[in-house]
C-alpha cells in the first residue's frame, strides 16, 4: 500500500493560513493534493491537520481526512517526522499495511507528478529507505561569508576566495516538496545520507515559502513555468 500524507497544520503566522491562501485562484494545498492525485501512485493522500477548515477544503479536492491532528503535535516545535510517524502509526492502528509512505509540503505549487513518479521508481529498484527531491545550489558555498557584529563580512573558507567557482564542487539541499519512505525499514542516517536518493529538481521548480516575499517569488515562477507550458 502506498500512502501520501500532507501534513498542514493551521497556526501558521508568518502568513496567516497559509495552506489554505489562495495560489492562483485555488487554495495552495489544492496543487500537493493534485499532483498526488494525478500520479496515480497512491492507494490513500492523507491530509494530516489540526484545523477543521483545513480539513473540509482537503476533502473537496478528493485527500482524505480521517483523524484529526494531537494538539502535541501541532505547535511550532512539532518536526514533520513526527506528524509523519503519527500517521503511520494511525494507519497502522487502523489495519493498513504501508509499504510506501510519501510525504508532500502542502504549500509546493510548483510540484510536478513526475518527480513523484521518478523518485518511488527509483526508490522502488533500490536498497535505500528513502527518495526526496533535491535541487544545485546556485552559488558554490565554498565561497560564502557571514556578516559579523560589526557589520564586516567573514568567509566560512577564505581559502576559496580565489579559486574560479567552475572548479568548486557543486552542493546541492533539499528542494522541501516530497519525500519518499520505506515504511518497514528503520533508517540508521540522517535524510541527508548514504541510505537516501535525492532526486535532482530544476532550480526554476524550487521555492521554499516561509514569507510573503517568498509567496511572490512562487507566484512569479508559477506563471512562468504555466507559460513556458
Amino acid at each position: 500500500m502506498k500512502v501520501a500524507i500532507i501534513p498542514a497544520r493551521g497556526g501558521s503566522k508568518r502568513i496567516p493560513k497559509k495552506n489554505i491562501k489562495l495560489f492562483y485562484g485555488e487554495p495552495i494545498i489544492f496543487y500537493s493534493i493534485n499532483a498526488a492525485i494525478q500520479s496515480k501512485l497512491f492507494d490513500k493522500i492523507i491530509v494530516s491537520t489540526d484545523c477543521e477548515e483545513i480539513a473540509k477544503i482537503a476533502k473537496e479536492y478528493g485527500a482524505e481526512t480521517p483523524f484529526m491532528r494531537p494538539k502535541e503535535i501541532s505547535d511550532d516545535f512539532a518536526t514533520t517526522t513526527d506528524v509523519t510517524n503519527h500517521a503511520i502509526k494511525w494507519l497502522k492502528d487502523s489495519g493498513y499495511d504501508c509499504e510506501y509512505v510519501c510525504t508532500i509540503y502542502p504549500t509546493a505549487p510548483l510540484l510536478q507528478e513526475k518527480y513523484l513518479k521518478q523518485a518511488f521508481k527509483q526508490l522502488q529498484n533500490s536498497d535505500a529507505i528513502h527518495a526526496f527531491s533535491a535541487t544545485s545550489m546556485p552559488f558554490p558555498i565554498q565561497r560564502t561569508f557571514k556578516i559579523q557584529e560589526d557589520g564586516r563580512c567573514k568567509m566560512f573558507w577564505p581559502e576559496n576566495f580565489t579559486t574560479r567557482s567552475q572548479d568548486l564542487e557543486e552542493a546541492y539541499q533539499d528542494a522541501g516538496q516530497f519525500y519518499w519512505m520505506k515504511a518497514n525499514h528503520n533508517s540508521k542516517e540522517i535524510l541527508f545520507g548514504q541510505e537516501s536518493i535525492p532526486i535532482l529538481l530544476p532550480r526554476h521548480l524550487v521555492q521554499d515559502i516561509d514569507t510573503l516575499e517568498d509567496w511572490n517569488r512562487a507566484e512569479l515562477m508559477y506563471k512562468a513555468v504555466q507559460k513556458e507550458k
